[in-house]
């Protein structure tokens, strides 16, 4: 297995769980917070996509699909374009609604095929590429993919266990 094809794996589980975890919901279970300061289903999953739509554009030098799409127009938030979710409080949570799940999962397949256009091109090589001097170390290409491939999934998973709440109700 070649680093763009383990890449190009752990994007497709994101996605995965993404569709299994909004499926079938209302928009109000979309919006359900188990208490005032939780995150809902629509934030986190709305989240973990522009996470992973402004890093994967970042690095590969392209446009955000939110912005380039028009997904930032459809989804109608009160947020300035460039928001990605990062520090929200609960008030800024209880913002994020939307009318269907298709609207969440059609942002996120856009992303993650624009994100498995770009990783599924890169050697090992690329994944030395120094990305972001602001930290110490300096962040390489691969260390930026594994960070938002861990930072969706926990996300996901917080979105799988809100789910589960709503399920069990």
């Amino acid at each position: 297995m070649t680093s763009a094809q383990l890449l190009t794996d752990a994007f497709g589980r994101i996605q995965g769980v993404v569709r299994r975890v909004v499926g079938g919901l209302t928009p109000e279970q979309l919006a359900f917070r188990p208490d005032g300061e939780a995150n809902s289903i629509a934030w986190l999953v709305w989240h973990l996509t522009r996470v992973q739509d402004d890093h994967v554009a970042d690095v590969a030098g392209t446009p955000q699909v939110w912005t380039s799409q028009g997904w930032v127009e459809r989804f109608g938030l009160p947020f300035d374009a460039s928001q990605t979710g990062f520090g929200h409080s609960g008030d800024e949570v209880a913002m994020v609604r939307v009318d269907s799940g298709d609207l969440l999962t059609g942002y996120h397949d856009a992303v993650h095929e624009r994100t498995i256009e770009y990783v599924s091109a890169l050697t090992d090589d690329d994944l030395a590429r120094v990305v972001d001097r602001s930290w110490d170390p300096p962040v390489t290409l691969g260390v930026r993919l594994v960070s938002v491939v861990a930072d969706d999934l926990q996300h996901a998973g917080q979105a799988a266990f809100v789910r589960g709440l709503i399920d069990r109700r």
